[in-house]
């Protein structure tokens, strides 16, 4: 028996809606980078980006467990001596709401160089509208 290796030109990318309105952010997180890495797909390879496009509504609208409001801190760093700022979740909320969940599926991510393309099919959104009805979804409960 052969083992069937998948073409650039036999991938075909599915499009998925994803509402994340009360959902838990690490549950939704890694389902949304099941569906990028492209896993659930019975043709998956490892070298080969044959992920799905999602899209999320009510990207600010998830829940935490615990105290992760205000534990949860963001680092980031400028490469200047003394330029580490550090931001907890609450904050980051008020701020770019968005953003959290992007670095939380971003860091589910296999970091490899399909990380930055896999990434550019996720397309989150505040409310309940998004311009991609030509596209015909499917909705994905999760």
């Amino acid at each position: 028996m052969k083992t069937k290796v998948l073409k650039r030109s036999e991938i075909k990318r599915n499009w998925y809606l994803v509402d994340a309105q009360g959902k838990v952010l690490g549950r939704i997180a890694s389902r949304i980078a099941r569906l990028l890495t492209g896993k659930d797909k019975p043709q998956y390879s490892p070298h080969v980006d044959c992920g799905d496009y999602v899209i999320v509504l009510n990207a600010d609208k998830f829940t935490v467990t615990g105290n992760k409001m205000e534990e949860k801190i963001y680092y980031r760093h400028s490469f200047y001596p003394g330029g580490l700022k550090a931001i907890n979740l609450k904050l980051m909320l008020e701020k770019s709401p968005e953003k959290v969940l992007y670095h939380a599926v971003s860091g589910m991510l296999p970091k490899n160089k399909f990380r930055a393309r896999r990434l550019k099919r996720l397309k989150l959104y505040l409310g309940n509208e998004h311009p991609h009805q030509a596209q015909l979804p499917k909705i994905i409960r999760i």
